[in-house]
């Protein structure tokens, strides 16, 4: 039986928690800097909870960390430290699975695309978990710790991850800005954000049937100089949206140019 610590308490670690526990795969103790997340996370999952790393014990087959960059780059030697032995692996997008170089024997990435939160559980099977080793016996171990997990698992080296990491930054995090900007305009004016909801879910859809760039609509990809004109004098008072609504609408159409999004209009 696989038993795993986790190192940090966020919103992966906490789904990712959730979805070892029902896998069957034994949580020996649950690690963060904070003691609130670290006692929420420790109780939900029936484990021991920690904020001192120098308590950690050694009953673990597999370390996971996930923290941000900066902490991971803190913790590792600590952690791996008289566990040279142990199987490491880290969750981050852009970090290099060579940061457990030096300090461990065996050690690999644990990258499931995904956003997450606490209190949104997810299906971690549907999930595309992509993987590397530092050999190949390494990697054939994550490969089967991860399949107990996904049905997706897909070994992909450091310096293409963090690519993919760059267009989940792109496909997730930046439109979900864009969801945040239309949900205010959209409150100063007294609508109700569930509104965008049924558009929101069809432009999503439509994506699994055909290509980004072909299911583009609005007044960018028409040329409508007209609307755009309007809409950027909606926002005057706000200069960076104005900017924004400029760059991303000459992205969309290279050819609306100037003057309709002329930093004067």
């Amino acid at each position: 039986m696989m038993k795993v610590t986790l190192i940090g308490a966020g919103n992966l670690a906490t789904q990712l928690g959730k979805s070892l526990k029902k896998a069957g795969i034994i949580i020996c103790q649950v690690y963060s800097r904070t003691e609130s997340s670290a006692k929420i996370l420790g109780e939900l999952l029936d484990t021991e909870w920690l904020t001192d790393v120098t308590l950690l014990n050694d009953e673990a087959d597999i370390y996971i960390f996930s923290v941000k960059d900066s902490a991971l780059c803190e913790l590792i030697p600590k952690i791996c430290k008289g566990r040279e032995d142990k199987l490491f692996l880290h969750t981050a997008g852009s970090m290099p699975m060579t940061c457990f170089a030096g300090v461990a024997q065996h050690y690999g990435v644990f990258y499931p695309m995904q956003t997450f939160s606490k209190t949104k559980d997810v299906s971690f099977e549907k999930i595309p978990v992509f993987i590397e080793g530092d050999s190949a016996g390494t990697e054939s171990i994550i490969r089967r710790f991860s399949g107990k997990l996904s049905k997706r698992v897909i070994t992909l080296s450091s310096a293409d991850r963090k690519y993919l990491h760059l267009a989940a930054v792109w496909a997730c995090n930046f439109s979900n800005y864009c969801y945040s900007v239309a949900s205010d305009i959209l409150s100063e004016h007294g609508i109700p954000f569930n509104v965008m909801l049924p558009l929101i879910n069809e432009t999503t859809e439509k994506i699994h049937k055909i290509s980004p760039k072909d299911a583009q609509t609005g007044p960018a990809v028409r040329g409508d100089r007209n609307v755009m004109s309007q809409q950027l004098k909606l926002m005057n008072g706000r200069g960076d949206l104005q900017e924004l609504y400029r760059i991303l609408s000459q992205g969309i159409n290279p050819l609306i140019g100037n003057p309709v999004l002329d930093k004067n209009n």
